[in-house]
């Protein structure tokens, strides 16, 4: 066991019910995260037993990927049981005992609900296939052929192929967003939201703390079927499904985003308000107006309480005019709503792969990260300095990589064993894997790492006790935001406290005139000083200052 390192995180406080708005949350995806009865799979009991690492991070709360009943055709997020625990992850009593753990502490837990679609061998689909008129008929997406027999749209799924999939029982086709193991949901019918309802307060009523919620404006279709235009050649940007996928050549107008799907939050978030202090953080998956729906479903309180979009996502290297640019548009579409930043995740490269950062190139962003207004997830491994993984196609699990060979290569490389320690598992199992170790990342591993100051697990760790030590940060105002050539400035303010912050996001020093007296409070991250008025940052270099 990793021993706890003090970050000043109190026990567990439920009156703080807006401790979302700025609290940093850690992504696990239990897979990958510790096997604990070694048969190759992380699992829940694996977490627990890595509680004190996770506290040792400063983190406010851990989201878990799906560990539901499950077929596992896309590695739990095709449920088959949402009130139970697949055997693989463990027991009902071994969740019990993670919330325990994790309260101990002074984390909260938040777990990923996949309200938008089950699996085709939930009990709900196998009764609404059944018959046309049945109780449950209209809890799925069920359409008639075209009189050709082709499907009733052009709608298409992020998994390639059309978004239908005929059933021969119904003779009709229905809708799957995903894969065709993944019918959707028809969010429309009352008694749909009803059941799902009850699915989030079974988890309420066990200690949960929150929810991400996946594909969050997949909720709701066009209920006219309308066909979706295409998408110009220069809009089609490789975000949300990569290049090669024809997903890319429409614009979806019809298939998600339908605005009922308001009328649906806001009655989960009621729900949500009876239970004070949880908080939910929506996926919004779309590349054209995914900032306008993250202000949509974020605004006032009747939504859900945060959103991530894919802006600091995408595969193109952050820039100080991006970063400007998309901090205007938050403030014209999302001004009322609040966002949560990520730079990696379980579905894309991991971040240092994706934009090729050195190690300082890594801390310069960690320490933005840290910077900007909104809330942020970090994705295990991600405080190692972990690559993107390197696969074998006969070693990848992922259908989606499967399907998109060798131009795409699936999201296997993000979801690896974590690395422990230098053994030939990585102290994740004493089995073999369900994914291989990367050899890449075993010199990274937790244990090397561990009580070095100079590791960027250090830096990690450091980055979030400065954001928790100064209000501005986590929870504060953002203006001024200016980008000059490879300077990124902006500041925060909050209670009559401002910060300074400005990032060098290139290899050249850059010199700046600051105005006024300042100091640095990011002395231990290895941030600059002022020299009198001025600044210098060498390449990757930042400042954190405070007003003398």
């Amino acid at each position: 066991m990793t021993a706890i390192h003090p970050t000043g995180f109190d026990a567990r406080d439920r009156t703080d019910t807006d401790w979302w708005r700025g609290g940093v949350i850690y992504q696990i995806y239990p897979r990958s995260f510790q096997d604990s009865n070694d048969d190759g799979i992380g699992d829940i009991r694996g977490i627990t037993m890595r509680m004190d690492y996770i506290a040792s991070l400063g983190v406010d709360a851990i989201w878990i990927s799906p560990f539901f009943r499950s077929p596992m055709k896309d590695f739990g997020y095709d449920v088959s049981d949402y009130c139970d625990i697949d055997p693989m992850f463990g027991t009902l009593d071994d969740f019990d005992e993670l919330i325990a753990a994790a309260h101990a502490r002074g984390i909260r837990v938040m777990i990923d609900l996949v309200l938008s679609h089950t699996s085709d061998q939930h009990p709900w689909f196998a009764e609404s296939r059944a018959s046309r008129d049945g109780p449950k008929s209209d809890w799925y997406v069920w359409a008639d052929p075209r009189p050709d027999g082709t499907p009733p749209n052009n709608w298409l799924s992020i998994f390639g192929g059309s978004a239908w999939q005929w059933d021969s029982r119904r003779e009709q086709y229905y809708l799957h967003n995903f894969l065709t193991s993944q019918p959707d949901l028809n969010l429309h019918t009352r008694a749909v939201q009803d059941a799902l309802l009850e699915v989030t307060r079974f988890w309420l009523d066990r200690g949960v703390d929150g929810y991400r919620l996946d594909t969050i404006n997949f909720y709701m279709h066009d209920p006219q079927l309308r066909d979706n235009p295409p998408l110009p050649l220069d809009q089609r940007i490789d975000t949300i499904a990569p290049s090669v996928n024809p997903y890319n050549h429409q614009l979806h107008l019809y298939s998600k985003n339908h605005p009922d799907n308001l009328g649906f939050l806001a009655r989960f978030r009621a729900l949500l308000d009876a239970y004070p202090g949880t908080a939910a953080l929506g996926e919004v998956g779309d590349a054209q107006k995914g900032l306008e729906i993250l202000g949509a479903y974020t605004a006032g309180t009747t939504g859900v309480h945060m959103c991530y979009a894919f802006e600091l996502l995408w595969a193109e290297p952050l820039t100080p005019g991006r970063i400007r640019d998309v901090f205007a548009h938050v403030d014209a579409v999302a001004g009322d709503g609040w966002a949560c930043w990520a730079y990696s995740n379980h579905d894309v490269p991991r971040h240092t792969t994706r934009w090729g950062l050195s190690a300082q190139g890594q801390r310069c962003h960690t320490a933005l990260m840290m910077c900007l207004r909104g809330s942020v997830c970090l994705y295990q491994g991600e405080e190692l300095g972990l690559s993107e993984a390197e696969l074998a196609f006969d070693d990848l699990q992922d259908p989606y990589g499967i399907e998109f060979w060798p131009e795409f290569k699936g999201r296997d490389g993000c979801r690896t064993p974590m690395v422990w320690e230098a053994t030939n598992t990585a102290g994740f199992s004493a089995a073999q894997p369900w994914l291989p170790v990367s050899a890449d990342h075993m010199a990274r591993n937790v244990a090397a790492q561990d009580g070095d100051p100079t590791s960027m697990l250090a830096f990690y760790r450091l980055a979030l006790q400065l954001r928790r030590a100064h209000p501005a940060l986590a929870k504060g105002a953002m203006d001024d935001v200016m980008a000059d050539g490879t300077l990124l400035s902006f500041t925060r303010r909050h209670d009559g406290a401002q910060l300074r912050c400005l990032f060098n996001m290139g290899d050249d020093p850059v010199d700046t005139e600051l105005g006024g007296s300042w100091q640095s409070v990011a002395d231990a991250l290895g941030g600059a000083a002022p020299d009198g008025g001025r600044l210098r940052l060498g390449g990757w270099g930042f400042a954190i200052l405070a007003r003398r």
